[in-house]
């Protein structure tokens, strides 16, 4: 591109889950009602793990953790998203537009270790329960969790620097609802070999490792089941990793599914869908599958509420 034709983009426009006039007003509401559950399952979910004294284990000390993530997850995106469905200008400026994508990094990154951390655990849990508070003690949670967080934000920090540090010019029109790594690509006007090798190694490193990581520790989880003559043993332990199980099943499928498909096959609009589900759909269901299939969440929230109306009552 000759010099004088060279124009910096420095705000992006939005094009947003559909181009339709007709449906932004209806994609509102429904967006806002799958972020109002999020907000209210996950804060919920913190809420309960934090006050409650029989929830204060290393599994809900890291269902904790992964309730903040989704939160944090979703506020990264929604809010923007919401906004975009009631103006005509979808804008967004270069620098939100960076900040936006380092956040959602962060918190998926996050997420994707937190949950072959959870893995882990149950697999401690399940095979070893004479060593669990031992081999998972406060401490050591701490620490899983700590570099979780290091771990992901200095992803985050170099990935976004990759795609930042990129030229854009002319077209500024992102097909997509919030800043993501491969439409931002398609628009830079720099040659794009460098971060795209960056951003491919980074996610597969991630999603095999931490892939990997679950299905060591489910697969030794079913061999002790198998193992146990009682079938009483076999169902308790089933039922204290059947949540976790259907919470990974859901989020590495998703996760799967977009990184799996034949090239020939794949499409933004595809991507849009996938990413709504990742980003806004899976951390509202989060809290409803740790608590609709948890007897010890649902009791503590039986006793919240019970204490909270007795703090009510006039003495």
């Amino acid at each position: 591109m000759a010099p004088g034709n060279f124009t910096q983009v420095t705000e992006f426009i939005l094009t947003g889950v559909s181009d339709r006039p007709d449906l932004q007003i209806p994609l509102f509401f429904v967006f806002l009602l799958i972020y109002g559950l999020t907000m209210a399952g996950n804060l919920g979910i913190i809420i309960l793990t934090s006050v409650d004294s029989q929830l204060q284990t290393p599994m809900y000390f890291f269902l904790r953790h992964l309730a903040i993530i989704n939160l944090g997850d979703s506020t990264v995106i929604a809010p923007k998203m919401l906004i975009n469905f009631l103006v005509k200008k979808k804008t967004t400026s270069y620098y939100e537009c960076a900040t936006q994508m380092g956040g959602f990094l962060v918190f998926i990154v996050a997420e994707v270790f937190t949950l072959a951390v959870m893995a882990y655990d149950r697999y401690v849990a399940i095979c070893n329960p004479l060593l669990y508070m031992v081999v998972v003690s406060p401490q050591i949670c701490l620490l899983l969790v700590s570099l979780t967080y290091l771990y992901s934000f200095s992803t985050a920090i170099v990935v976004s620097s990759c795609i930042f540090s990129l030229s854009y010019c002319s077209s500024n029109v992102i097909n997509h609802f919030f800043c993501d790594i491969v439409p931002l690509l398609t628009l830079s006007c720099s040659e794009t070999y460098l971060p795209e090798t960056i951003v491919f190694i980074s996610a597969a490193t991630n999603l095999v490792l931490s892939l990997v990581i679950v299905l060591v520790s489910y697969f030794n989880i079913v061999l002790s089941i198998l193992r146990m003559r009682s079938s009483e043993g076999r169902r308790k332990a089933f039922s204290t990793c059947a949540s976790h199980m259907m919470a990974v099943t859901v989020f590495y499928g998703t996760l799967l599914f977009m990184y799996l498909q034949p090239q020939a096959n794949y499409s933004l609009d595809t991507d849009k869908i996938a990413s709504v589900f990742y980003t806004l759909v899976i951390p509202m269901l989060n809290p409803m599958i740790y608590s609709l299939r948890n007897k010890d969440v649902k009791a503590a929230l039986q006793r919240f509420l019970a204490n909270s109306c007795c703090s009510l009552k006039p003495t």
